[in-house]
Parts: structure tokens; sequence; C-alpha cells
């Protein structure tokens, strides 16, 4: 079992930004040295190193900027986002298994002032002539198709969407960390803000960021005995759905569904033996405001097509750091540090309580999550 086996001990980021100027070498290098040193640990203690399989920075050009010794342990996780907390379950496996104690897993990008993922780019494949050849060639459009059924199947409005924006923004505000601190908005700013692809608006879709976040994950146990408290893994899964594509898959019979984040939901409430009644707050991946909704609805906080009643009701504080929509977008492990602050008790925002802390990691594509605590 690698529930609560092994816990993140620490956490690191650059500043975010539109143009860091600098290059995404020395971005993640930057952010490991954080993490580590918010740890109390060295660089020679480092024997693993975890990626996404978009991240350009290879793992032993990092070891090698940060002055690491001999690695045991080197992985990299596929699918956008969807890595996001699957970098954390492969470190805590390595850790579990005893094939490395201390797993530094990063993220860096220059995705404002280099590559833009919000751009239209060709893509391989046979899979893509589902979509390119009618024009859907950015993940705003290909997330529109699904939400535009979400809308026609449960009655929901664009309002709906759009006030998740809103709390989001309201988050960030009060955030020094977050690109829009101090700036937050009403709906009435989401109503106005342009067409991206219908129904979709500028407001609804996260934020291209440079930046770069560096986790620190070792053995629950050495954890304790280490500079910040601890927050513990308590469950880590991968999901994928049948006949999975990414961001809408046109080969399922529902269109408006996300089956991977159920099948995560499920390996997380079993893992951790907790509940969606028990978390205290929810770190969604918020690349596209409609996910958010459909997110909670697999994940089991209420029914098909509730999402919005929730939302409107703050039910349940959701992103407090603002999300990728108001912080940053950093493929979510923003998100983990959120996370894991949250369970310190340091957070900018922090929700009251003692109870465990979801996260979770790319939706519409192959995705992870993760529930974190206090040791």
């Amino acid at each position: 079992m690698i529930a609560r086996a092994a816990a993140i001990a620490g956490i690191g980021a650059t500043e975010f930004s539109k143009d860091s100027g600098r290059s995404e070498l020395r971005l993640a290098v930057e952010a490991v040295r954080a993490a580590l040193d918010d740890a109390g640990l060295q660089p020679r203690d480092v024997d693993g190193l975890v990626t996404f399989t978009m991240d350009d920075n290879a793992e032993i050009a990092v070891a090698r900027e940060i002055g690491a010794g001999e690695l045991t342990f080197l992985s990299r996780i596929g699918y956008g986002g969807g890595a996001a907390c699957a970098v954390v379950q492969q470190a805590v496996l390595a850790v579990a298994g005893g094939i490395a104690e201390t797993v530094v897993c990063y993220r860096a990008l220059n995705e404002r002032s280099g590559r833009r993922f919000g751009q239209a780019t060709m893509a391989p494949g046979i899979d893509a002539s589902w979509h390119y050849p009618m024009g859907l060639a950015t993940p705003a459009a290909m997330v529109a198709m699904v939400a535009q059924r979400y809308l026609h199947d449960f009655g929901a409005t664009t309002d709906d969407f759009g006030r998740v924006t809103v709390a989001a923004r309201r988050y960030a505000a009060t955030n020094p960390a977050a690109w829009f601190h101090g700036r937050p908005i009403t709906l009435d700013d989401h109503r106005a803000s342009r067409w991206i692809a219908e129904p979709l608006r500028l407001l609804d879709c996260c934020q291209e960021s440079d930046g770069a976040v560096a986790l620190v994950v070792t053995s629950a146990e050495r954890a304790r005995d280490l500079r910040r408290p601890p927050a513990v893994v308590c469950a880590a899964a991968q999901g994928s759905g049948s006949d999975q594509f990414v961001m809408t898959s046109y080969y399922r019979d529902e269109v408006a569904a996300l089956p991977e984040m159920g099948a995560v939901a499920r390996q997380l409430w079993r893992q951790s033996g907790f509940g969606p009644a028990d978390v205290r707050t929810a770190v969604l991946y918020d690349h596209f405001t409609p996910y958010v909704l459909m997110q909670l609805e697999e994940l089991g906080f209420c029914g098909r097509g509730e999402a919005r009643h929730l939302i409107a009701e703050e039910r349940l504080p959701i992103n407090p750091n603002g999300g990728q929509l108001g912080e940053a977008y950093i493929h979510g492990m923003n998100g983990i540090a959120e996370a894991v602050r949250q369970v310190r008790g340091t957070a900018a925002n922090q929700v009251p309580g003692d109870g465990p802390v979801l996260v979770t990691a790319g939706t519409g594509v192959p995705t992870s999550g993760l529930i974190l605590s206090a040791a």
C-alpha cells in the first residue's frame, strides 16, 4: 500500500509572470533549490527526479545544475496537465518501494513568452482527423464542444461557468503570489468578456504563465524530522476512462462526462478511507471553468448536473490560491503546492479545519489526483 507511506516535505516556486526573462532550465533549478531549502535538504540528498513528458528540462540537466549526486530513479508522465498529481504518485511509489529516498518533482515552462498552448498547432495522428479539419485546433475549441453539450444536458447557463471564475479571482485577489492579486472580477465582467469558442468566454480560460514549481517527496517517517510539517500523501491515483481521447473524446456515447476523473475518485476514496464529506478544501484543475463543475460531480460532491448549485451556494471552498484562472497555469503543480500550504496552515487564504485536502490534475485527458493531510 502506498497510502500514507510518503509525504511532500518541501515546496518551491519561482514568481509567476508573463515574461520570465530566463530559460526554462533556470526556472526549474530555481524552483528545485527553493523546494529543497524549504525541506531543509541539500542537493546531494536528491536521488530521484520526476517530471512531465512535455517538460523540456532533462532530469540529468536539472540534477547537474543543482549539484545532485547519483540518481536511482528517473520518470516522466504524459498527457500534459494530467501528469501533475501523477508525478507525485511516481515519487511515492519510488519511496515506498525503496528505490529512492528523496524524489523531486518539477515542472518549468515559459508558456506565455515561449510556446503558447492556447494557439492552434498541427497535431499528428489519426485521432486528429476528428476535429482539426473542422477547425477545432485549440484546447478551448475542443472543450467548447463538451461545454455546449453540458449546458444542453443539464439546463445550466454560462453564468454557472462565470461563477467559477469569479470565485477563483476573489481568492487570487488576496493571494500575493497570484498574477491577478488585487484584481477581483464580477459576474458582469465575465459576461462582458469576449467569446473564445462559444460557450467559452475569455474569463472561462486559464492563464498562459511563465514559471516553475517543485516538490520534494520522501518517506512520511523521515519527513516528520525535517524543517516543515509534512503533507502526508493519503492517496495518489491516475485514471483513464474507456474510449479516452484528449480534451474531448469523440469515441464515447456521452460527451459531457469525465469518466477518467471518476476512475481517479474511486481510487482516492478507497486508498485514503476518506469521502467527499471529509474534504476541507479542493484544489481542482481549472484550465476551463466547465470542467470544474464536471469534476465536482465525478468526484461525488454532488449529483450529475448539480455542481452549479454547489458553486453558487459556496458549499465547498475551491482553489483558495486562485487556481489556474487566478494564480498561474503551471500545469497544475501550483495547485499541489497550495494543497501543501493548506495542510501546513500557511496559505494566504487558509481554510479552517483539519480535514484532508483534495487535489486534481488535468481533465479531458488521462488524469490524476491526490489526497493530502497532516501527519
